[in-house]
């Protein structure tokens, strides 16, 4: 489907494409079913945009963002696993999606660390904040369905989830490929998947809650300045107008 996908793209078509088994959760169908570099193939692509959203408060907000605000094509990246319906209660509401990336959940203080996932592994951020709670570490939970929503904000947006000196782990159940612009370290998969049970998979490939707090405990305690810092807006517009 890429050449289509490509050609909506430069068409600048309003197109929705549906892809419905987004993760290595998916288990027994085996790797050649989970998707792991297909995220980044697809945020390759200038004129789409990707949306990886959390849960079904998510999903509905991709849908209106994709028919009411966007004028190109749009992918909508979903799971088929069992994923919660997040609490809203106490967390930030799915509107945020709209912006490309989110403070779903806050620490209560200021936070020690930033952890952002997309999708599934959401609420896998969720549980790993809890932990690190536990242990005194304040983390917050930033949801980014979507690059090129968050891409198209303002530099203030970007610089109020991401504040310089603050450590930054990123989670998807994908190739790392990327994230350096926007994490310190990411727990990813940059293999093809496995052909077992999806928690099976899921554990055995590293996407735990406990990979992702030994991450932010690494982090937090060997605080050091950024090796680079990593592009603004501004900065990636001015490239892509010098080309």
């Amino acid at each position: 489907m890429r050449p289509a996908i490509r050609l909506s793209a430069l068409m600048r078509l309003p197109v929705v494409w549906v892809f419905p088994h987004d993760s290595v959760g998916l288990g027994e169908d085996g790797p050649t079913h989970q998707p792991v570099e297909h995220y980044a193939a697809l945020r390759a692509i200038p004129g789409l945009t990707v949306i990886r959203p959390a849960d079904a408060a998510e999903t509905a907000e991709a849908w209106r963002v994709a028919l009411e605000d966007l004028s190109g094509p749009v992918c909508l990246l979903l799971t088929r696993q069992a994923v919660p319906v997040l609490d809203r209660s106490r967390l930030r509401p799915a509107s945020g999606l709209a912006r490309g990336a989110y403070a779903i959940s806050e620490p209560g203080g200021r936070p020690d660390a930033i952890i952002a996932a997309t999708g599934s592994e959401v609420a896998l951020a969720l549980r790993a904040q809890d932990e690190l709670a536990s242990d005194g570490i304040a983390a917050r939970v930033v949801s980014m369905p979507s690059w090129e929503l968050l891409e198209a904000q303002p530099d203030e947006h970007r610089d109020s989830l991401f504040p310089a000196g603050l450590p930054v782990v990123a989670v998807e159940a994908g190739v790392a490929l990327g994230w350096e612009r926007f994490a310190d370290r990411t727990v990813s998969v940059d293999r093809f998947g496995a052909s077992a049970p999806g928690g099976e998979v899921l554990r055995r490939l590293g996407l735990t809650s406990d990979a992702v707090t030994t991450a932010v405990r690494e982090l937090v305690g060997g605080r050091s300045p950024r090796l680079s810092p990593r592009p603004t807006t501004a900065r990636r517009a001015a490239g892509l107008a010098r080309c």
